[in-house]
């Protein structure tokens, strides 16, 4: 396998040799499948067999590596000599990187342990474990949004102890100010919502009383007070053509521009999308949101069109089901929806416009206005972006400044 990499026989024989020889081969054609370009599989490859003859150096074997022998590779490389012996110094980011790789295909092969640094779910209080299985079943939360929840509930045991019952309403409140004068509004906010989370799940079992979640106060913020952040007709119209092309880079990134653009989609929702949630016949789009709701939404023709145009030619023998995937290596689905907002800052890169707001989310503003702006009603309009409450889609009335000015009264004039 590595022969169509490398042309000298004696770099060959080297890499062959030592503890990561036998699995050299093995490692070329795994990083293959997975796309890596030919530069990037010759670094990775070198990095391995350096940390073969690492490991083999301190007198140990792929089967009790750890963390801590990692790590012991990365101090080597700050001071390494090992380009004498392998003619080639293949020191720093890309020998760090490479080593990963390599301890990842060992895993796989059932070589080295699945060692994992830092396992947050085994040493977390019990009481937290139980909170974020209750709320992951009961309220269909994402696990990125447990994570920040019970980050926050953890620390809260933490600092008042993990008996519940002896907490008060005061100590309750001091740790919320601690904190909120040690972080900006936003991250006290999302305190906040995961405290009183954590506290109306504890009154549920009955640990504490049921107002208990009043003791945490709100924070100062009028949800309405300023305009939503969105694009122009004219400025849409140039990121969507920054998305044209024929490389299946821009194929893709077309496909998610089109339908944040036309669905006013979250990112979440395009990140998480599989095939089967494609329905060609009828031309529609189920899209699991927030708490697992779903929904059918209407697939308009340009894309439809586009969407076909990618799947036609994604990869298909990833072994996955999603919809949109990495171009760089390896490919695979998106981990999260910040891969999708990636694509919406670049392709607002690439149009040159100087947008209020990044990401995803500043086209789901703006698929909004822009239906506001045609006439839609606020109800259909909700429908769309799937709202619980009509009066988050009355938010986007606050653009309509026409139909605002002919409700507006004038200022009376004060006298002095």
């Amino acid at each position: 396998m590595i022969e169509r990499y490398y042309s000298a026989p004696k770099t060959i024989r080297r890499l062959r040799t030592g503890l990561s020889g036998p699995f050299i081969d093995g490692f070329a054609e795994a990083l293959q499948q997975q796309g890596y370009s030919p530069s990037m599989m010759i670094r990775s490859l070198h990095a391995a067999s350096h940390f073969g003859w690492f490991v083999q150096r301190r007198g140990g074997a792929f089967s009790n590596i750890n963390e801590r022998t990692m790590e012991a590779f990365r101090r080597h490389l700050l001071n390494c000599h090992c380009y004498q012996i392998h003619n080639r110094r293949n020191t720093g980011y890309h020998a760090c990187f490479g080593m990963k790789r390599f301890h990842r295909y060992l895993i796989s092969l059932g070589i080295c342990p699945a060692n994992v640094a830092e396992n947050n779910c085994a040493t977390e209080p019990a009481l937290v474990t139980d909170f974020r299985n209750w709320f992951r079943i009961h309220r269909g939360v994402a696990e990125p949004t447990l994570r920040l929840y019970c980050r926050g509930a953890a620390d809260l045991l933490e600092t008042l102890g993990e008996d519940v019952c002896q907490w008060s309403i005061g100590s309750v409140r001091q740790f919320m100010m601690d904190r909120s004068s040690q972080c900006g509004a936003g991250t006290t906010q999302r305190l906040i919502t995961s405290l009183r989370a954590f506290l109306r799940f504890l009154s549920f079992r009955g640990y504490i009383k049921a107002d208990f979640h009043l003791a945490i106060p709100a924070i100062a913020h009028w949800r309405l007070a300023s305009l939503p952040r969105c694009l122009s007709s004219e400025e849409v119209e140039r990121v969507i053509n920054a998305c044209y092309g024929d490389t299946a880079a821009r194929i893709r990134d077309l496909a998610i521009v089109l339908m944040l653009c036309r669905l006013g989609l979250r990112a979440g929702d395009l990140a998480f999308l599989r095939l089967d949630d494609i329905d060609w016949t009828n031309g529609t789009l189920q899209v699991i949101g927030k708490g697992r709701y779903a929904v059918r939404l209407p697939l308009p023709q340009d894309v439809g069109d586009a969407l076909l145009r990618y799947i036609s030619l994604r990869p298909q023998d990833i072994g996955t089901d999603r919809v949109f995937l990495r171009n760089c290596a390896p490919v695979r689905p998106f981990v999260s929806g910040d891969g999708i907002s990636n694509v919406v800052d670049r392709a607002l890169q690439r149009a040159r416009v100087e947008s209020p707001a990044r990401g995803a989310h500043l086209l789901r503003h703006t698929a909004a206005t822009e239906m506001l702006r045609h006439g839609v009603p606020l109800d259909q309009i909700g429908l769309v972006l799937r709202h619980r409450s009509i009066d988050m889609t009355a938010y986007y009335a606050k653009t309509d400044v026409v139909l605002l000015q002919q409700i507006a009264q004038p200022w009376p004039e004060v006298k002095a």
